[in-house]
């Protein structure tokens, strides 16, 4: 097993979570530089998890620390940029989300991979721990049966005061509102755990919060295997849950959790009459890893280990943050979206307010908070 040179770009708060969770990886990697444009910001995240390496621009960074792999914990708006210089001097991306803030900027990626002979992959760590896969693989089997119906809801809660930050709540730094930067894990785990989706219809409202986005989204979806899910997210929400709930056959698979979760925050119900075989087979599964991001990074080395796509790719990524694009197309145009649909040409390829409608759309069915917007 190999020990991988990693570089952290961003010495913000996510920056914290990667720095320690790469310390919980074995040995199997080692922080060799950080990257911040805010020298104090820079040496105080350095010194506090003993980086040696320490640069103020990307470019120097990649040039003189030559990592295998960097860590983008930027603000969102700089990720897709930041992710191609990577890609061509051929070194492997691990990019905080959203991995982009349209599908257009994220099509640039797969130019790049192929030149540069590097891969990218975005930090959706919900997908990794023994119970989500345990899930996925019993989900539509003999077992579980097929799934018939779901929900999956972010409710977070923030203040105003979270949009204090110039960047944050604005369409052209974040992309949009809890749907791209929240509820994107947690929509992104029912992907990976049902597959294709294949049709929304959505609507989105900024109900109270001092942004420029929506603080609310609300969709139907059907999947290409026929199951029907709602998804919620919202930043309005005090009592602060995330929760799956995928109704199969002869099963319900439940997560409940916020910001991750244990072998312990999973729930199987079986269907009356179904009980020894159900619960039999996730008795017999490996549950013992949680989620979170170390377990990201390990399955990451190890899929470089055998020269296999990096898990959390490119083409899976795409279809989460099509799906997203998608919930802004339904919501401001009021019209079904279906997977595919939006290419270029189409308003929403290029950005998720679709060429200003999602922010005359905000803005003409929230007075209350427009005038803080």
């Amino acid at each position: 097993m190999r020990t991988y040179k990693v570089a952290i770009v961003g010495t913000g708060g996510i920056a914290a979570v990667h720095a320690d969770n790469l310390a919980r990886t074995g040995g199997r990697a080692e922080v060799v530089a950080a990257c911040d444009v805010d020298q104090a910001r820079l040496d105080n995240f350095a010194d506090q998890h003993g980086i040696a390496g320490r640069y103020l621009s990307l470019t120097e960074l990649l040039a003189e620390a030559k990592p295998d792999i960097v860590h983008l914990c930027t603000p969102p708006m700089m990720h897709i940029d930041q992710a191609l210089e990577c890609l061509a001097a051929g070194v492997h991306v691990l990019s905080e989300k959203p991995p982009a803030l349209s599908l257009a900027d994220f099509d640039r990626l797969e130019t790049a991979q192929i030149q540069g002979g590097a891969q990218f992959s975005c930090v959706f760590q919900h997908r990794f721990g023994d119970a989500s896969a345990a899930a996925q693989s019993l989900i539509g089997g003999g077992e579980f049966g097929r799934p018939l119906v779901a929900r999956c809801d972010t409710l977070w809660y923030r203040p105003d005061t979270y949009w204090d930050l110039p960047w944050r709540g604005t369409w052209n730094a974040e992309g949009g509102g809890p749907t791209m930067g929240h509820g994107i894990h947690q929509f992104d785990l029912l992907l990976h755990l049902l597959g294709p989706w294949q049709e929304v219809t959505a609507i989105a409202s900024r109900q109270a919060r001092a942004t420029s986005t929506e603080d609310l989204s609300a969709a139907l979806v059907r999947f290409q295997n026929g199951t029907v899910a709602t998804i919620i997210n919202s930043l309005l929400s005090p009592r602060e849950t995330s929760d799956i709930r995928i109704d199969c056959e002869f099963a319900t698979v439940e997560l409940s959790h916020l910001y991750g979760y244990a072998t312990d925050n999973w729930t199987i119900t079986p269907a009356p009459g179904h009980e020894d075989t159900v619960t039999g087979a996730w008795d017999t599964q490996p549950l013992e890893r949680g989620s979170g991001h170390s377990a990201q990074f390990l399955a990451m080395y190890d899929a470089l280990d055998a020269g296999r796509p990096l898990p959390a790719g490119a083409d899976s990524a795409r279809q989460t943050l099509e799906l997203a694009a998608a919930i802004y197309a339904s919501a401001f145009t009021g019209a079904p979206v279906r997977r595919g649909e939006i290419v270029p040409g189409h308003p929403f390829y290029a950005g998720m307010d679709g060429e200003g409608l999602g922010t005359r759309v905000l803005d003409s069915t929230a007075p209350a908070a427009t005038s803080a917007a």
